[in-house]
């Protein structure tokens, strides 16, 4: 087993009986299967996803008794059936706040950067999204370079605001050193944003898609979460219909169309840390946020499984090989027989995750728009 007693100096256990009202779980529910911080830190060895609450809200300019809102949302995901049982869960508990938000910063950091050392995958079930820092320098502490995928209605980079929450990003992208190799911004509402930030972004070569874009043709989304690293949901990109808890705006994603996001970050093999922000308990409507993003994470296991399926790169007896060219550039796609995932290979060699629908663009003798920002960026 290995020593994560330490965590628990930063951790809180969980109130078993207060998350589920006393009412306990049935058979075959996730409350019955996951292993929980309820006093005496659980076995991770053979766990392959941990959940980790973080209340911290004072990056919004909330300031005041500890956001509990983790335990509002363990309450409708531990009632989910457990379809996937090659999955194995455990849930650590929740952050105790620091003496600052740069405090609980720094801890989550430390939480994170341990358990993905430990080959974990972790989901912060968050206060505010400036929480996304945490995920950030938790890898950025190996000095390796990282993709990084935010879903939100907004691009929080307002540097005249006075809240961590809404610019944390120009710490994110700009910071020095900077180990952000390259940036995708999924979801966001163009009334929102001014449009001299998406052209300093599409400068830089980041990638950011419009929601009505992404709704459009929702599984164009699943390389880019594929080759991302740190994944990071802020539940405002959900119409307010699907989360009531969102007051920003009323557009946005439907529920199903967050799952299907949720379960292409699980698919990824490279996600190394996941976290849905902006949630506030006092402000949902019977709950049916809390839900949503309980049945989010139901998907994000879902993805969890369906990737233990794929084949590695090198086993080419399980891809099918397809050699084009485009713009006299000499090109090998490859298409999974397991999951029916596309790869597609740069002049270095290296594959980089893409669709079908760039394979049928470069058959048609078109330059796939995926593979020309790939090399632009080299």
């Amino acid at each position: 087993m290995s020593d994560y007693l330490h965590l628990s100096d930063y951790l809180s256990p969980l109130n078993l009986h207060e998350i589920s009202q006393d009412e306990g779980y049935k058979d075959g529910q996730l409350g019955k299967i996951i292993s929980v911080y309820d006093g005496e830190m659980p076995d991770l060895d053979d766990v392959q996803l941990v959940l980790v609450g973080c209340g911290e809200q004072r990056g919004s300019g909330m300031i005041g008794s500890e956001n509990r809102t983790p335990d509002t949302i363990r309450r409708h995901f531990y009632q989910l059936f457990y379809w996937h049982t090659d999955i194995r869960i455990a849930d650590i508990g929740n952050l105790q706040p620091g003496a600052s938000f740069t405090d609980s910063y720094a801890a989550l950091k430390m939480v994170i950067k341990e358990l993905m050392a430990d080959g974990k995958t972790v989901v912060v079930l968050g206060g505010s999204h400036d929480l996304t820092l945490a995920q950030y320098h938790a890898n950025a502490d190996n000095k390796r370079l990282m993709e990084a995928s935010v879903v939100d209605a907004l691009i929080d980079l307002d540097i005249t605001s006075p809240f961590r929450h809404q610019n944390f990003l120009m710490e994110m992208l700009t910071g020095e050193p900077n180990y952000i190799r390259h940036y995708n911004h999924i979801g966001f509402q163009s009334y929102y944003v001014h449009p001299r930030m998406l052209e300093t972004l599409d400068k830089l070569r980041f990638d950011c898609y419009r929601v009505g874009h992404v709704k459009e043709s929702i599984d164009e989304m699943e390389p880019v979460i594929r080759n991302s690293n740190l994944f990071s949901f802020d539940i405002s990109a959900i119409a307010n219909a699907y989360a009531p808890a969102n007051a920003l705006t009323p557009n946005g994603f439907n529920g199903e169309e967050a799952c299907a996001l949720m379960r292409y970050a699980g698919m990824s093999p490279n996600v190394n840390s996941i976290g849905i922000y902006g949630y506030q308990a006092q402000h949902d409507r019977d709950e049916l946020t809390a839900r949503q993003i309980s049945q989010m994470l139901w998907y994000l296991i879902d993805g969890k499984s369906r990737a233990r399926r794929e084949a590695s790169l090198d086993q080419r007896d399980s891809f099918n090989e397809f050699h084009t060219a485009f713009a006299e550039v000499e090109t090998t796609f490859l298409q999974s027989k397991k999951t029916g995932r596309w790869w597609m290979q740069l002049p270095d060699k290296k594959y980089i995750a893409c669709s079908y629908k760039d394979y049928l663009l470069a058959s048609s003798n078109e330059i796939p728009e995926r593979w020309m920002r790939a090399q632009e960026r080299q």
